[in-house]
C-alpha cells in the first residue's frame, strides 16, 4: 500500500545517506545487518527509510513484527540507487586520482632544443611514475616560448627566458652557461676555460641571427671587442651539435646540451670575460596554479633534472 502521498512541488532528492540505507535493507532484508554494515543503530536506519520514503512517496518495505518484505517500488528504485550510489563512488574516485596527480592531462610548451634533448628523459621518468596521465609536448621555436605560456595554451613552459619578463614567473633549475664545444681532436685551449679573445680568427658554428642564443653571442662578442669568424650557421643547436662533433670546428652552444647529447669525442670550455648565463626553468604566468598533475612534472624537473 502506498503511503500518503505529498505533492510533487514538496518532495525532495534523497540523500546519499538515505540511499545507501535503502541499498542495505534491501539487499541484506534485515534492519540489524544493514545498521551493521553502515555503522549506524537501527532506529537511525529505519528513519532514514522513512525519510526517504516520504520523499518518494512510496512504500518501499512492509513492515511485520519479524521481517522487510522489498514492494514493487522497492524492485524498480533499486537500479536507480544503485546506479546513483556507483556515480557518486566513481566520482569521488576520480577526483581522488586527479588531485594526487594519478590521472590529467599536462601540456608543456619547450623550445626545440629542449623537446629533443632534456625532455625525452624527464618525459620517460614522469610516466613511469604517472602512467595515467596524457603528456603532450609541444616543441616550438624560441620567439613562440613565452607566447604559448603567456597566452596560457599550455599548463608551463621549459626554456630560457631572455631576462625578466612581465607576467611570467620562473622556477630555475638548469644553471647553464655558453660554452665551446668541439671534437677533442682540435685541441681547445686550456683545460676547462677559454675567453671569447681566443676565439678570435677560429671558424666557428652557430645559429643564424634571430634564433636562440645568437643575441646572447653577438652581445658577449662585443663586449669583449672580439670579431667572431661564422663559418656555419644553422637554425637548430642540436644541428650545430651534431656539426662539431663531426669535426667541422667549434660550436658555440649552452653546456648544457652535452648532458643530454651521446657525443663521447666533444669536450667543452667554458666561455669568459664575459660569462654568459643560460638558465633553463619552468616558465608559468603569474597567478596561474597548475593542477595537480601540472605541479607533479614541474617538481621532478626541479627534483632530478637540476644542474647547478
Amino acid at each position: 500500500m502506498a503511503i500518503h502521498k505529498k505533492p510533487l512541488s514538496m518532495r525532495g532528492v534523497p540523500s546519499v545517506r538515505q540511499l545507501r540505507a535503502f541499498a542495505a535493507v534491501y539487499h541484506s532484508g534485515q534492519l540489524s545487518s544493514a545498521a551493521a554494515s553502515l555503522s549506524l543503530t537501527q532506529p537511525a536506519v529505519s528513519v532514514l527509510l522513512r525519510e526517504l520514503e516520504e520523499r518518494l512517496g512510496v512504500r518501499l518495505f512492509e513492515r511485520t513484527t519479524r521481517s522487510l518484505q522489498r514492494t514493487e517500488a522497492a524492485d524498480e528504485a533499486i537500479g536507480y540507487a544503485e546506479r546513483v550510489l556507483a556515480e557518486l563512488d566513481a566520482l569521488g574516485t576520480g577526483m581522488a586520482e586527479l588531485a594526487a596527480g594519478r590521472r590529467g592531462r599536462v601540456r608543456i610548451a619547450a623550445t626545440s632544443t629542449i623537446a629533443q634533448t632534456l625532455m625525452p628523459k624527464a618525459l620517460r621518468r614522469y610516466m613511469d611514475l604517472h602512467p595515467g596521465v596524457r603528456v603532450a609536448i609541444e616543441d616550438c621555436a624560441p620567439g613562440q616560448f613565452v607566447e604559448k605560456v603567456a597566452g596560457e595554451q599550455v599548463d608551463f613552459g621549459v626554456g630560457t627566458l631572455q631576462g625578466r619578463t612581465p607576467g611570467l614567473d620562473e622556477r630555475v633549475f638548469v644553471h647553464d652557461h655558453l660554452a665551446v664545444i668541439a671534437d677533442r681532436d682540435l685541441r681547445l685551449p686550456g683545460t676547462d676555460r677559454m675567453t671569447w679573445r681566443q676565439l678570435a680568427g677560429c671558424p666557428l658554428i652557430t645559429v643564424k641571427p634571430g634564433y636562440g642564443v645568437r643575441s646572447s653571442i653577438d652581445i658577449a662578442a662585443a663586449s669583449a671587442g672580439v670579431r667572431l669568424e661564422i663559418a656555419y650557421e644553422v637554425t637548430l643547436l642540436t644541428t650545430a651539435l651534431s656539426m662539431a662533433a663531426s669535426g667541422l670546428g667549434p660550436a658555440l652552444l649552452p653546456a648544457s646540451i652535452l648532458a643530454h647529447a651521446d657525443h663521447s669525442r666533444l669536450v667543452a670550455r667554458r666561455l669568459i670575460r664575459p660569462t654568459v648565463a643560460r638558465n633553463i626553468a619552468v616558465v608559468t604566468r603569474q597567478g596561474r596554479v597548475l593542477s595537480p598533475a601540472a605541479a607533479a612534472f614541474a617538481d621532478l624537473l626541479v627534483r632530478e633534472f637540476s644542474v647547478a
